[in-house]
């Protein structure tokens, strides 16, 4: 299936893996991206050292020149670094949760980097699509993680209409019905996380596969208690407890994970207050939530690493409800096209038997 996207990076099949904090490995990326998807490398729980071992592993498990990205964050304060470390690397797509400067999108794009934002609302697509960006990747309000609240189904058609540049679909997709509902809104591809997630190739703990798996789309919620911004993941007794937790009891949990983090990552105090400003910025968030913001990885690495599920927090799109099984990646894009074919040849005869003449 060949669309706008899949010509702009050169795949084989209109799907992206999103790039998920310690999820988007090595194994899961190389895993979508020789299946002909995107796969995209999460950098923003890696040092340098690691993303460059990463992004070679990557080339290492995938025949020569398949394409792969790497999500940056754009507010980081290495960001211009970790961009140069994927020029030199030869890595087709840079993505990013949060919308890079102009000189940022310019520096990839004269390097042959394709710049591709992730987005919550038109007017962030028109403005990263002023700036040069080569495609957006559009998150409704099901999506997993920092999330908006407006549905997939009404953001989607206001972005394709408001810009000029290929538009992904992300927020609640799961299957090949879902890729082919988007591209009759005008995408030009489906992004996945929760689905990817779910995945054999996946090295989250089988243990924290499972509470997805038994996760019902009741289970799966949104909350501002972890960092103040509106978080989709499942409900558990840590959530529960974020959000009964007074501000002084918040901030000494904060400053903890903050320590940890600061680490595990090798940031200095000065630069993870440099990052956490960064966040705040034109938002009403405590101290508190500024540090969890900063260091909200390290809630998801004892979820997603650890699989202390006690401890941690497990980002999900509300998909996570009516998934049931664990494919390869392989197997997922496969089911995925042959979804897709099916759901458009159904199409196809509804047309043909409302062109026939009438009986008699």
């Amino acid at each position: 299936m060949r669309t706008a996207f899949t010509e702009l990076v050169g795949v084989e099949h209109p799907v992206v893996q999103t790039g998920m904090g310690w999820v988007a490995g090595p194994r899961l990326v190389s895993g979508a991206a020789g299946a002909g998807a995107l796969g995209i490398l999460a950098s923003a729980t890696m040092t340098l050292d690691q993303l460059r071992a990463a992004v070679r592993e990557v080339k290492a498990r995938t025949p020569e020149g398949t394409p792969f990205g790497v999500n940056l964050r754009a507010d980081a304060g290495d960001a211009v670094e970790r961009a140069q470390l994927i020029i030199d690397e030869g890595v087709r797509v840079a993505s990013f949760a949060l919308a890079p400067s102009k000189e940022l999108i310019g520096r990839l794009k004269d390097a042959g980097v394709v710049v591709i934002p992730s987005i919550g609302a038109r007017r962030h697509a028109e403005k990263v699509a002023a700036w040069g960006a080569d495609a957006v990747i559009v998150q409704g309000g099901e999506g997993g993680g920092h999330t908006g609240d407006v549905a997939t189904t009404v953001l989607l058609p206001q972005v394709v209409d408001a810009v000029d540049i290929p538009v992904i679909a992300a927020g609640g997709f799961s299957d090949g019905r879902g890729l082919v509902a988007a591209l009759s809104y005008g995408a030009a591809g489906i992004a996945m996380g929760t689905r990817f997630l779910l995945t054999s190739d996946s090295t989250v703990p089988d243990a924290v596969k499972a509470e997805y798996l038994n996760a019902t789309v009741k289970d799966v919620t949104v909350t501002t208690a972890v960092d103040g911004l509106p978080h989709r993941m499942l409900r558990t007794e840590l959530v529960d407890s974020l959000e009964r937790a007074g501000r002084t009891r918040a901030l000494v949990r904060a400053v903890r994970h903050a320590a940890g983090f600061r680490k595990l990552s090798g940031l200095s105090w000065s630069q993870m207050v440099r990052d956490g400003l960064a966040m705040k910025h034109g938002k009403d968030l405590s101290w508190s939530q500024v540090l969890l913001a900063a260091n909200t990885p390290m809630l998801l690495k004892a979820s997603m690493v650890e699989g202390r599920t006690d401890l941690g927090v497990m980002a999900s799109g509300q998909v996570a409800g009516v998934i049931d099984d664990l494919p390869s990646c392989a197997e997922l894009v496969s089911r995925v096209m042959a979804e897709a074919q099916q759901a458009i040849e159904a199409l196809e005869a509804l047309h043909s038997l409302r062109t026939l003449p009438p009986p008699g």
